[in-house]
């Protein structure tokens, strides 16, 4: 049977592109998330000293990471040039500035790739086996080897493909045939919490509010700002006027009082006003906590996402009075959906990701805490390969990065594929990729490495069975150090 390409609107009424948005509330208070209880099977309370964090940097708008990683080797480049068009960074062009800085990954057969000249400091991290890459990885409910397989096989597709909606809710849910409102974090904090010894703060923090990522059956985000000024530490949400200081601070306090101070018949209501007491004994324990911080030698830009990184820093530095032996972190970088001046943009974004990344490896070095941090990029899809003069549409595969001391760096994880048109995991003629590595399986090690259970992991995430049994294959990518 001969191969042929699936029209993107037959595409997209099959795999239904409906759309669905989310609620922020105003702050952990306000959360009633932890009042679903769902079961989760105690952990035992973690060691001194074995404490691990995970840091997941969430680039919204789809990042068109097709010029992240690129490949160097002759022909591929070439092969890349030309269908990238207008998107193409240059690289060894004569008589044109190169874009790319050049990489040589320990498991890919002598093929060299490049990373964008922006990301100078993740690929300084990469060149010391500090830093990876992973290859065309996107959300998939189960294998999908081609496009015969995609057409005729019956597979189940992630739901509302190449929508911004669904598929940044599957990257941080990890469940793309369900609209979950629970996120892997979420989960993996269900799984893990006993680990750690004060309640009132969750292990689940969060530079960006409200998130899917973090959300639990029984557990919640703990919301904080950027600023390590205990002024600007509390309830997230109220305006600065109104949360400083003098007879509106006083007038504050006794409105919150007052609503969890009672205790109430109604379920709901004393849940609620438990959830608030827990807050406010959190940010107190929070406030004495971070001013403890010993601070770093290491330069944080000024950007908001730098300072995020730096907050994040100053949290995990103080993880012993916080009483953590796990923390997961989230924050937003937005802006990627760039559908016009991808060259431009990405030229001025990628050195602030760079930038922010570097830095929080370089501090956890100052403080050896290197290898009890993973940081992770993620987005909802990649982009497609071909230009619309300037920009870039939405795609599903596509290549991401992690970063941490204790993993298995200097790497490509997955399979890069070939960029060809013609390639049989490509959908249509604008270069969209099936991905071949699923998010569960980046997810699974990442878990493992976390301290989740091999018989857990189903709980973790659920098609985890679809792509391996990690009963008797622990470790597919190796993707740790172990």
């Amino acid at each position: 049977m001969g191969k042929r390409r699936i029209s993107r609107r037959r595409f997209l009424g099959e795999a239904s592109c409906a759309a669905v948005g989310s609620t922020t509330f105003l702050s952990t208070a306000l959360n009633l998330g932890m009042i679903n209880t769902a079961a989760a099977r105690p952990h035992i309370i973690g060691a001194a000293g074995d404490y691990k964090a995970l840091v997941v940097v969430l680039l919204a708008g789809g990042a068109d990471s097709h010029n992240l990683l690129i490949p160097t080797t002759t022909p591929e480049y070439d092969t890349y040039r030309g269908i990238r068009g207008d998107l193409a960074l240059n690289y060894n062009v004569s008589g044109q500035t190169d874009d790319v800085m050049n990489i040589s990954p320990s498991n890919t057969g002598g093929k060299t790739y490049g990373v964008h000249n922006g990301l100078a400091g993740v690929k300084s991290l990469f060149d010391q086996n500090k830093a990876a890459f992973i290859a065309n990885v996107g959300t998939l409910v189960e294998p999908i080897a081609n496009l015969h397989e995609l057409e005729y096989s019956n597979k189940q597709l992630p739901l509302g493909l190449y929508s911004h909606a669904d598929q940044i809710m599957q990257w941080q849910t990890s469940v793309p045939q369900d609209r979950s409102a629970v996120g892997v974090g979420g989960r993996m904090a269900d799984m893990l919490k006993d680990m750690n010894t004060i309640d009132a703060i969750s292990m689940n923090i969060s530079l960006d509010g409200k998130n899917r990522f973090q959300s639990g059956n029984t557990i919640a985000e703990f919301s904080i700002g950027n600023s390590a000024d205990p002024e600007d530490i509390g309830i997230q949400g109220l305006t600065s006027w109104w949360s400083k200081s003098g007879f509106l601070t006083e007038q504050r306090d006794e409105a919150i009082n007052s609503v969890v101070a009672d205790v109430y018949s109604n379920i709901f209501q004393d849940t609620y006003a438990d959830l608030g007491r827990q807050t406010l004994a959190g940010n107190e324990l929070f406030k004495t906590a971070i001013a403890k911080r010993p601070g770093f030698s290491t330069a944080f830009a000024a950007t908001s996402f730098a300072q995020d990184m730096r907050m994040m820093a100053d949290v995990i530095s103080v993880q012993q009075h916080l009483g953590a032996n796990r923390q997961i972190f989230f924050t937003t970088f937005g802006g990627w959906d760039h559908h016009d001046e991808v060259l431009m943009n990405q030229s001025g974004m990628l050195p602030i990701l760079d930038q922010g990344i570097s830095s929080l490896y370089s501090s956890m070095e100052e403080i050896n805490m290197e290898n009890n941090v993973t940081i992770m990029t993620i987005s909802d899809f990649a982009r497609t390969m071909t230009t619309n003069t300037g920009g870039s549409d939405h795609a599903w595969g596509g290549n991401s990065m992690i970063v941490g001391g204790a993993i298995n760096g200097g790497r490509i994880y997955g399979e890069y594929p070939d960029l060809d048109l013609e390639n049989d995991v490509n959908i249509d003629n604008r270069g969209r990729y099936i991905p071949q590595l699923s998010v569960d399986e980046l997810y699974a090690e990442i878990a493992l490495w976390f301290g989740v259970s091999v018989n857990d992991l189903s709980y973790i995430l659920p098609n985890i069975g679809n792509f391996n049994n990690y009963n008797t294959n622990p470790a597919p990518l190796g993707l740790y150090n172990v």
